[in-house]
This record gives C-alpha cells, structure tokens and sequence, in this order.
C-alpha cells in the first residue's frame, strides 16, 4: 500500500513539474535569414573534403532556437517547480537527456575527421571574411517529453556550400520515437527513468545516421544528392 501511494506521488509530481518544461519550437529551415541573394548549384563534383580543405560553419537560425529551447528544458528539470520532492534519478535523467550542445558538438567532432580545419562563425558576414573552401549551414532540431506528449524526434542536418555559396549537397539524420505516457498512474520510477532516457537514445540515433549520411556524401557524385532552392528547404530531384 505504502509503494503504491508512493508511487502514485512521484507520478503526480513528474506530470505538474512537466508542466513547466516548454514545448519544441517549429523546425526553421536552415536559409532563413542567411542568405541575401539565390543560391544556385555549384559545379563541384562533390563536397570537397581532407587534410588541406578548410570547412566554415554558421548554425542556422533553427539551430539557435533549438539550443535556447533545450536549456530551457534542462533547467526547469533541474530546478522546476516540484522538482526537489521527486526521486532523484527521475531528476538525474531529465538533466542528462536535455544537453543543449550535445547535436553541435556531435557534429562539429564529425566534420574535424573529414577537413582540416573546421571554424564555427557567429554569422554570414564573419565567414564570408574568412573565405574558407567549404561552407556548412548547421540545422538541428529536437522534441523532447512534456506533459502533453510522450512524442520524442532529432532531425539533425548540414548543408554544404562551395567558397562562392553555391549548393553541393545534405548531410542529414533523423530519428523519432513514441512511447506510453510518462506519466501514466501504472509506471514505477525506474520506468520513468527508462522512459526518459530514451530521449537521448534517440538524439544518438539521429546523430549516427547524420555520421552515415556524411560519409556518403562525401564519397559520392553532387549529382547523387538533393538540390534546395533560394528561398526554401524544399528538396529538388
């Protein structure tokens, strides 16, 4: 009887402090706001790539939103109302699935073992200074567990760019997951714990597939991949 009150506590607890974790905001694609005049398809075979290629990186204006979006998260997990009278691994696993740079970072490692200098500008006109070889417009997106949807998804994607900005081609990775209410009245602790650690499970999914994707864009013709237009993220075959 004990137990079972006890849990039906920390399942009231988690629902009301959930409350105050935000909502994922709308994926942006990754053009908006960057470029000022059309983007047309580079004549390149492929995305240049290797020891002597220098790759400059601008995270695109989703990127931004998403990384605001998961710090906010993480700190209502950590700090959020009613927090401090659930158990802590169900504190511990929100604040550890919710890493706002986790995508960045994952993908910045990526792109240091395929050129030989990756450098990461706060916008258009800082790179556009520095002229690297190669340009990356770096888009993730995430939808983490609220108390309104069990819904998990990370989109993570690169476009790539030749040094006068014309398209070469994506890398990109998804990974998305439904479960049970986490709050539902039946689960224990340890089944919320589980539950959400899937959230970064998925993350590291999307993250491998995007790992995939970038070796085959980097191995195989321009002519192989999606080309986007000027003023959307639309994919043109």
């Amino acid at each position: 009887m004990k137990l079972a009150f006890a849990s039906t506590v920390v399942i009231s607890l988690l629902a009301v402090s959930a409350c105050s974790v935000p909502t994922a905001p709308h994926a942006v694609s990754s053009l908006d706001k960057l470029f000022s005049e059309p983007v047309g398809r580079s004549h390149a075979a492929q995305v240049a790539s290797g020891p002597g290629v220098s790759l400059g990186i601008v995270y695109s204006p989703s990127t931004q939103i998403n990384r605001e979006y998961l710090r906010h998260y993480q700190a209502n997990a950590g700090t959020g109302f009613g927090q401090s009278l659930l158990v802590q691994p169900i504190h511990d696993a929100y604040v550890a699935t919710s890493k706002p740079d986790m995508a960045v970072d994952w993908v910045k490692a990526s792109l240091q073992r395929q050129f030989g200098s990756v450098t990461v500008y706060p916008d258009m006109q800082s790179l556009r200074a520095a002229h690297p070889d190669v340009v990356a417009i770096v888009d993730t997106h995430s939808q983490l567990i609220t108390s309104r949807s069990s819904d998990i998804k990370a989109d993570v994607s690169a476009d790539f760019y030749d040094g006068k900005f014309n398209y070469i081609g994506t890398a990109k990775g998804a990974e998305a997951k439904e479960l049970t209410p986490v709050w539902a009245d039946f689960k224990r602790s340890e089944e919320i714990v589980a539950d959400i650690n899937q959230q970064q499970e998925v993350q590291v999914r999307a993250l491998q597939k995007f790992d995939r994707s970038l070796s085959n864009l980097l191995t195989r013709p321009a002519d192989k991949v999606s080309m986007l237009d000027n003023k959307q993220a639309h994919k043109l075959y």
